[in-house]
C-alpha cells in the first residue's frame, strides 16, 4: 500500500462532510421556521415533526462524527505510511473505511427519516383538503 491510497479518500470525505453540513444547516433553518410559524400553539402534526427533527439532528451529528473520524484515521494512515509503518498504516486505513461505512449507513437511515417527514407533510395537506 502506498501513501497515495488513503489520499484518494480525501476529496470524497471532504465532499461528504460538506453535504452533511448542508443537511444540518437546512434542518436548523427548518426548525427555526417551524418555531416562528407555530409560536405557542403547537399542532398535533407539528409534534410528530418535532420528534422526527430531533432524531434527524442526532443522526446528522453522528454522521458528521464518523465522517471526521474517517478523515482523521485516513490522515493517520498516511502519516504511518510516510514513516514506513506499513501495518499501522493499513490498519488505520481499514478503520477509516469502517468509519466511513458507518457514516454512510447513518446517512441512508437519515434519508429514510427525511422521507417520513415529507409523508407527514403530505398527510397534513391531505387533511386540509378533506376539511
Amino acid at each position: 500500500m502506498t501513501l497515495t491510497t488513503p489520499a484518494l479518500l480525501f476529496p470524497a470525505i471532504s465532499l461528504l462532510l460538506l453535504a452533511y453540513t448542508n443537511r444540518f444547516l437546512v434542518l436548523a433553518q427548518l426548525i427555526r421556521e417551524l418555531n416562528e410559524r407555530e409560536g405557542e400553539q403547537v399542532r398535533k402534526l407539528v409534534v410528530r415533526q418535532i420528534a422526527n427533527l430531533k432524531k434527524r439532528i442526532v443522526l446528522i451529528r453522528s454522521m458528521q462524527a464518523y465522517g471526521v473520524l474517517s478523515f482523521l484515521l485516513c490522515t493517520l494512515s498516511m502519516f504511518f505510511l510516510f514513516l514506513q509503518w506499513e501495518l499501522a498504516g493499513q490498519l488505520s486505513f481499514a478503520a477509516s473505511l469502517v468509519a466511513l461505512l458507518l457514516s454512510l449507513a447513518l446517512s441512508l437511515y437519515e434519508i429514510q427519516i427525511s422521507c417520513d417527514a415529507i409523508n407527514i407533510e403530505l398527510e397534513s395537506m391531505q387533511d386540509r383538503k378533506e376539511h
